[in-house]
């Protein structure tokens, strides 16, 4: 274990950080509100501690070392996560409480952003922080209140709550469609096949549940986000495979087109997540109400020519 005797102080660290940004210890000085020589000592007592020069002193001008650029990025990540983590302590149980949400890029903006509206003004006590999270992640650990995604229904320690089930289409821009002019699905393996990365199993599932295979299922550019798939073809770099729902915007407006009509029911399905133990508090509550409402009213609000389009 360190001797905390061994630990620079978050003072030190913020004159080093500032000192670093102006390139000064007088501007630094400034900024925070210190003489310049209080802050010469605080770095200079830094470096001592770290055996390592921060700066050179080069005609009076101050250079980074290379330790020096180093420890600015690890030092700027502390400033930053203490600063986080002070916000979050002030608004924790006042009049204001911040939610915390993550979710899946894609699904983020296609689906939840456009079902907040009017959420800040029917709850203005609530601010929302939302993030993008693709990787798996530990609600507690991340100081997660809500979490969407994909899989299973099942989340350690947290409610789930089924959401919506899936289906994933091919997608192109109609120009390619007219270009080839399609008669089986195996055709499409004469295109750009485009993968994702969460998904690399995907062309492969959908070929086998028509009876088909071929070696093209796991070849072509890979991307993060269905948002990438969907925008590449749109662009014409070739053919993806994405939920429906999830480019519905692009297909209404003739942007996209499903060249070969066959929709794969996924296996998994989209929930939202919140941990057990906070199911009563009210910004928890008053989310998932929200949120199941909208579901309702989109249910209630779907024109048959909607689903026939995208059919």
């Amino acid at each position: 274990m360190i001797n905390k005797r061994h630990l620079p102080s978050l003072s030190a660290m913020q004159c080093f950080e500032a000192a670093a940004r102006h390139m000064s210890f007088t501007r630094a000085a400034d900024e925070l509100s210190l003489t310049q020589s209080a802050v010469s000592k605080q770095v200079s007592q830094l470096e001592t501690l770290l055996a390592h020069h921060l700066f050179r002193r080069v005609r009076k001008r101050l250079q980074l070392t290379p330790e020096g650029s180093v420890y600015l990025t690890e030092v700027r990540k502390i400033l930053s996560q203490v600063e986080m983590s002070t916000r979050y302590m002030r608004s924790y149980g006042a009049d204001s409480e911040v939610l915390n949400v993550a979710t899946l890029p894609t699904f983020g903006s296609r689906w939840l952003i456009p079902r907040l509206k009017g959420f800040r003004l029917s709850h203005p006590d609530i601010s929302l922080n939302i993030t993008n999270r693709a990787e798996p992640f530990d609600l507690e650990k991340e100081r997660i209140d809500i979490a969407f995604f994909f899989g299973h229904g099942a989340w350690p320690g947290a409610e789930c709550v089924h959401l919506l089930d899936e289906e994933v289409v091919p997608v192109c821009s109609p120009d390619i469609l007219a270009a080839e002019g399609l008669h089986s699905p195996m055709q499409l393996t004469r295109l750009v096949l485009m993968q994702n990365a969460q998904r690399p199993e995907a062309w492969h599932d959908w070929f086998e549940a028509q009876g088909f295979y071929t070696e093209q299922s796991y070849h072509g550019p890979r991307f993060d986000s269905f948002y990438m798939s969907i925008r590449a073809a749109q662009a014409g770099c070739g053919v993806a495979l994405v939920p429906r729902f999830l480019a519905a915007e692009e297909l209404l407006e003739g942007k996209l087109v499903i060249p070969w009509h066959y929709a794969l029911k996924s296996r998994d399905a989209y929930y939202m997540a919140y941990p057990e133990h906070k199911a009563e508090l009210s910004k928890i509550s008053r989310f998932t109400d929200w949120i199941a409402t909208r579901l309702e009213q989109d249910m209630k609000s779907i024109p048959p020519c909607v689903n026939e389009i995208l059919e």
